[in-house]
């Protein structure tokens, strides 16, 4: 019989367990960065933009030179001349004067205004102005993006295609990230076969949910393949993983039967914390540590694997990689009730029907297919009794 903890005893034990890893850094390019996660701040080296600019097509004035003009009694302005796109003005603009601008130019030492080129119209070198402006009205000030010493990127963040963008606004092409950790996939059982099957075997979906899975939370994959269910092979193929990676994922042989090794062969390598999770799906999991690095025993049904993975095995990740703790990606209310009792944290793939209302989609933990058609997920509390109709619930990302 196994002895379960709580989902919020595991990952604690997990956290405890993984805090002593000193995460390891390196340095991408920024063309490589995207999806890495910064492991320190990044501190502007300068202001952006680096010079008052005009935010349209038109005039560099100073502002109070156009106050009180109007469609009657438009502001007369000498025009100084242009300034062209990238080149710096290298003159002061005198009172009663102005220059022609274009979107994005530097303005003038001297003014600290741009008027649109539609309120203005050129009289024999004279430009009138139809509208008077406001001190800075069109203009972005220098450091209005980002100013020179401020914190532009915390620690931790996910780099974004966004995050791209303010890196090389700040010109910051060598990114300091946290080297992605290896993390090494097993499936085991002698029902799984890769290719053609024949009666009573399935293909192998784990090694492949899985290290996919490990990807898309920002992690390398070494996948070890398929082995029997033979005491040696397994320890084998762990032995070899552990050298390999700095975690390991054996997916299968973590229930209690008689055939099930994985708990014997962490405990003989290592030593296992808990062997059973009061959650649903998932409640057979297994996690241990040998010489320091965590080693997960995940169930062999895709869903269940899944979400043992996405629940326990990330609290790793996030531990690992000093990532932020999750929040729901959006609230629904809830369109039927859900019973339960089953005295485990259970989890639920959900989907939104045409009202915006969360829709469970009841399944069994062998069925993989309800991962395609869910929005995300929800939780409901251990010993509860379910959640009514129209509960306000947190989905959260699969």
């Amino acid at each position: 019989m196994l002895n379960v903890v709580s989902k919020d005893e595991a990952v604690g034990i997990v956290k405890n367990k993984t805090n002593r890893a000193v995460p390891k850094s390196e340095k991408v390019n920024i063309e490589n960065a995207l999806g890495r996660t910064l492991c320190e701040d990044i501190v502007s080296p300068e202001n952006v933009p680096a010079f008052d600019r005009t935010t349209v097509d038109g005039y560099a004035v100073r502002a109070d030179d156009t106050f009180g003009a109007s469609a009657s009694i438009p502001a007369q302005l000498e025009i100084a001349g242009e300034i062209l796109m990238g080149e710096n003005a290298g003159f002061s603009l005198e009172s009663g004067k102005c220059v022609k601008i274009s979107t994005g130019g530097m303005l003038p030492a001297g003014a600290n205004a741009a008027v649109m080129v539609e309120h203005t119209d050129n009289a024999d070198g004279l430009c009138l102005v139809y509208k008077s402006v406001a001190p800075y009205e069109n203009v972005t000030k220098t450091g209005d993006d980002i100013a020179n010493g401020e914190t532009a990127l915390k620690k931790g963040t996910v780099i974004t295609p966004a995050e791209i963008g303010i890196l090389a606004s700040l010109g910051v092409y060598e990114i300091p990230v946290y080297k992605k950790p290896v993390i090494a996939i097993i499936s085991t059982g002698d029902e799984i076969v890769k290719g053609d099957i024949k009666a009573g075997q399935i293909r192998d979906v784990n090694t492949y949910l899985l290290s996919s899975a490990v990807q898309s939370f920002g992690c390398t994959p070494y996948v070890y393949g398929a082995v029997r269910d033979d005491y040696e092979e397994i320890r084998n193929a762990v032995s070899v993983c552990l050298e390999k990676a700095d975690a390991v994922i054996v997916s299968g042989g973590s229930s209690a039967g008689a055939r099930d090794m994985t708990v014997k062969i962490i405990d003989e390598l290592g030593e296992v914390f808990f062997h059973g999770i009061a959650m649903k799906p998932g409640k057979p999991t297994i996690f241990g540590t040998v010489n320091g690095k965590p080693v997960f025993g995940l169930p062999g049904h895709p869903l269940a694997a899944y979400f043992v993975f996405r629940l326990i095995v990330c609290e790793y990740i996030k531990q690992i990689m000093n990532l932020p703790e999750e929040k729901s990606i959006k609230n629904a209310v809830l369109s039927v009730n859900i019973p339960s009792n089953h005295g485990r944290e259970e989890y639920l793939c959900v989907k939104l029907n045409e009202n915006g209302e969360a829709v469970p989609l009841h399944t069994k933990s062998g069925i993989i297919s309800v991962l395609r058609q869910a929005e995300g997920f929800i939780k409901i509390p251990r010993d509860s009794e379910g959640i009514d109709r129209g509960t306000t619930v947190g989905i959260y990302r699969l």
